[in-house]
């Protein structure tokens, strides 16, 4: 067929099967001239010539005539889908530009485009964009240069311009619309303004963006308005999405995105009538994500994946070498059958529509305007390839089967009695782990080499187990551990070498499931336990800061993140070690966690100030200091600790920092505190570090993140609640200068030493109980934390006896227990029963963090730890422990009654 021809039948075929199209032929007569001898580009240029007074109208014009265009040059196949979702982009583009030039004219006239960006996400920013689909922006705006009347407020003026042209694009009329805008992309769109402050959204990003939204980023452009401040920011977050170690995390993130929307997305999942083509199984989006995972695990190495266009995406992951080429060229073909199918769908009525019609007639339809006889045609073809997608992509999401047949063969029944003279009671499922081991389905047991350690080491490794404390958990740990290793050769060489180190990780799969989970992760942290050192207690909290600095000189910024929470992850998995092996006291155990944590926190703050000084200077006379509160304030963590941190900084809020790009004390130090808060908690490639909880600053979550130390002290003498003083019992600073650090301590020792009304006092801490109660029971049986007599109820003892005066606050529970026990406040008796407790929940945190009665390995686990004899006599010491603290909140606080939590304790 020749190109006329190919135009007149689609000519046809749009009269006959799309009325919207119908319509927009005899409307747009002008246009159909060069259209109807291929002079397609012309055709565009004359449609986006159009004028009029009214911008809205002239827009809506314009795109009334690149809808006719681009429909009648793709359904001829003269247009492919590269150049059809081109060119709708590019008028996007225009489009937005224009808007932004019309809003800021109607109120600044004359005033340059300056101070304004449109960041483009999704299909817009990759250039990709549907025949009938909306844009997903953010709107940026820099407060110094955006246009503005006398005396308009920077933040108000920009919100008016986005609303603005948000209804030029929008808002349908008797021309239609231009796009449909959906600014749901934004940063917290339910309470976030529709523009943004770009060193806010930098800030944001920077710390506590999600993972969905790194992914989103990957097709981010700066799209129109002023492109300077819009690449700007684009620099700013590309660490955020683009980190430069492997993170094989972010495909985690990716599986569980995608498992949520094919949850979500319910209806329309299966093929056949409704089967949607976006969100369908087999469908564009994961077209799109299969080639988004694996930009994220690599691209932070290698800028040349770092591609916006699906297709060309997977095209480079290909040539990289880290897809299969097969898989790139049958997923790229498909793509673009799919998109070119969701196009004629959206060009029967220009509706944002992506999924197949339940109804045959309009099946038939869509597959006449396509070219096809009918909608069974299409559906065969549109069949091949949604099998084919939903085949490659489920190579990401899969989970191997486990398990093996009933009737074991010959070579089976051999091992099987093995295993039973090993000891192991049951081996038949112990059987099938070792088949499965040997399938060659684990890629950690895949190469010959990794297949011939495992087999050498096998025997020595089941007597281990067979012997372990626990051996059906420990395989069963072990298994989880094989299949999350990408490679295991070292892992099975060292414990071929090393019998202790076995029957240790035996104990330890026996036992620990957080050890446990951290050895799938990083296998090499076996290493370190054949370096007897290792299971002595850490030093103090300067003597790690100095050997975390050591071991971090020289790194950049990103490296130094890396290397750190490799170091933290060793040091804690080496303190659980000593704790299931009893090496020492849990308490200088969870001394040695806290010790541990202040000084990665000092180290990655003095890293982030010293990157944050590089662009904006410092504030002169202003610094920042931080307070630890809770757990990490009384130098006693867990191993499931968090960070309570409040963020401080001296100095005058008015002062401005003297860098390059100078910001306000107050902003300089949020956006500061933002990024020390992310160092400390996000993920990378080598992993998490800690969760932080700023949430006890003033104000909690509604104020800001870091407030001068003279609006702390003010807060805390005339706004703070009780409970906010009783945590302030525990605070401590951490980081600061020596000067810092005492103007901060002289606020706590002030606030804590006001006199106060006693009866309002034990008001406030009995009806915190009481919400505790009703709000946050506890978990288990063996909570405690929760538990009446448990250690919320004694802090609480403490707390309001070291409000009410009777002894100075220190945040040390157990020193400050001394105090109150030297006052005479409390019985002689009193210490020792917190601390019992307190060491109980330190290994349960470890080996049953969720509090319920563990297997009977672990229960005589515990009572070894703790010195008894067996489980009985350990919950006996439990209840006795519980009585005291119980004697002592009845003596100073409203009685509680404890029978409710006590009756089937322990059982």
């Amino acid at each position: 067929m020749t190109g006329e021809a190919a135009i007149a039948a689609a000519i046809t075929r749009a009269q006959a099967n799309s009325h919207f199209l119908a319509g927009l032929i005899e409307r747009n007569s002008d246009l159909m001239s060069p259209i109807e001898v291929g002079y397609f580009d012309a055709a565009l240029a004359s449609a986006l010539a159009r004028t009029s007074d009214s911008t809205g109208t002239m827009l809506r014009q314009q795109r009334q005539g690149v809808a006719l265009v681009t429909a009648i040059a793709d359904l001829s196949g003269l247009w492919d889908l590269t150049k059809v979702t081109r060119v709708l982009s590019d008028f996007a583009d225009d489009a937005l530009g224009i808007a932004i030039k019309a809003a800021i004219e109607e109120r600044v006239p004359g005033a340059p485009i300056q101070g304004f960006a449109v960041i483009a996400l999704g299909k817009h920013g990759g250039r990709e964009l549907n025949y009938s689909s909306d844009i997903d922006p953010i709107f940026l705006f820099d407060p110094k240069t955006l246009p503005c009347r006398d005396g308009d407020d920077p933040q108000e003026s920009a919100i008016r311009i986005g609303k603005r042209v948000i209804e030029l694009l929008d808002k349908v009329d008797e021309n239609g619309y231009v796009f449909r805008v959906d600014m749901r992309l934004r940063p917290s769109p339910e309470v976030s303004p529709v523009a943004l402050p770009v060193e806010a959204a930098i800030g944001y990003y920077e710390s506590s963006a999600l993972a969905w939204e790194q992914a989103a980023f990957i097709r981010a452009r700066a799209a129109a308005g002023d492109k300077k401040l819009g690449a700007y920011f684009l620099r700013s977050i590309g660490p955020f999405v683009w980190r430069r170690s492997l993170d094989f995390g972010q495909l985690k993130n990716i599986q569980k995105m995608s498992a949520q929307i094919r949850d979500h997305y319910s209806r329309g999942q299966l093929f056949g009538p409704g089967y949607d083509l976006k969100r369908g199984r087999g469908g564009i989006r994961e077209c799109e994500f299969f080639a988004q995972a694996h930009q994220l695990i690599h691209g932070g190495r290698d800028p040349a994946l770092r591609i916006a266009d699906t297709r060309d995406a997977l095209a480079a992951l290909a040539a990289a070498g880290w897809i299969d080429p097969s898989d790139a060229a049958a997923l790229s073909e498909s793509y673009e059958y799919l998109r070119v199918i969701e196009h004629r769908l959206q060009m029967v009525s220009d509706r944002q529509t992506h999924s197949l019609p339940e109804n045959s007639e309009r099946c038939d339809g869509v597959a006449r305007l396509h070219g096809l006889a009918d909608g069974a045609a299409l559906m065969a073809i549109l069949r091949l390839h949604i099998g084919r997608v939903c085949a490659i992509y489920d190579e990401l999401t899969k989970d191997e089967t486990r398990g093996a047949s009933a009737a074991l063969p010959d070579d089976a029944l051999i091992l099987s009695g093995q295993l039973t003279a090993m000891g192991f009671a049951e081996p038949a499922p112990v059987v099938q782990r070792i088949a499965r081991w040997r399938s060659g389905k684990l890629r950690a047991i895949r190469s010959p080499a990794a297949r011939d350690a495992f087999e050498a080491v096998l025997p020595a490794m089941m007597e281990s187990f067979a012997g372990s404390p626990d051996p059906g958990r420990a395989l069963a740990r072990f298994d989880n551990i094989l299949d999350a290793l990408p490679s295991a050769v070292n892992f099975f060489l060292l414990l071929e070498a090393r019998p202790k180190l076995r029957e240790l990780m035996g104990n330890i799969l026996s036992y620990a499931p957080t050890l446990a989970e951290a050895l799938g992760q990083r296998a090499e942290l076996l290493d370190g336990l054949i370096d007897a050192r290792m299971l002595d207690l850490p030093d103090d909290a300067a003597a790690l800061t100095d050997a975390i600095r050591a071991k971090t000189h020289g790194s950049d910024y990103q490296m130094l993140l890396d290397q750190i929470r490799i170091f933290v992850g060793e040091h804690r998995f080496m303190l659980g070690v000593q704790l299931i092996e009893g090496r020492h006291d849990p308490l200088r155990i969870a001394r040695g966690y806290a010790h541990l944590a202040e000084a990665a926190l000092t180290v990655l703050t003095d890293a982030a100030v010293a990157e944050f000084e590089g662009a904006h200077g410092k504030v002169p006379g202003g610094e920042l200091a931080i307070l630890a509160l809770g757990r990490l304030g009384g130098e006693s963590q867990t191993h499931a600790s968090d960070l309570d941190l409040i963020l401080l900084f001296t100095g005058s809020f008015e002062t401005e920092s003297d860098g390059a790009k100078p910001l306000s004390a107050t902003q300089y130090f949020n956006r500061l505190a933002q990024r020390v808060v992310a160092a400390l908690s996000v993920p990378t490639a080598s992993g998490a570090l800690y969760e932080v909880d700023t949430r006890l600053r003033p104000s909690g979550e509604k104020g800001l993140l870091c407030v001068s130390l003279d609006s702390f002290a003010r807060y805390q003498r005339e706004e703070a609640w009780t409970w906010e003083h009783m945590a302030l019992t525990r605070a401590r600073p951490v980081y600061g200068s020596a000067t810092a650090k005492r103007a901060a301590q002289h606020i706590i020792d002030e606030v804590l030493s006001q006199p106060r009304d006693l009866k309002k006092l034990r008001a406030d801490i009995d009806k915190m109980r009481r919400d505790m109660d009703a709000h946050k029971p506890p978990k288990g049986a063996l909570d405690f934390k929760l538990l009446p007599g448990g250690l919320v109820d004694s802090e609480f003892v403490i707390h309001m006896l070291q409000l009410s005066g009777a002894a100075k606050p220190v945040p040390q529970l157990g020193q400050a227990i001394a105090l109150l026990t030297e006052a005479g406040a409390l019985p002689d008796g009193y210490n020792p029963a917190d601390a019992f407790l307190s060491r109980f929940l330190i290994i349960l945190r470890l080996v049953a963090p969720d509090c319920h009665v563990p297997s009977e390995p672990t229960q005589k686990l515990i009572a070894q730890i703790l010195k008894h004899d067996d489980w009985p006599s350990l919950m006996a010491a439990v209840a006795k422990a519980r009585g005291i603290i119980l004697d002592a909140w009845n003596e100073y606080l409203p009685q509680r009654d404890s029978r409710q939590n006590r009756r089937n304790e322990g059982k």
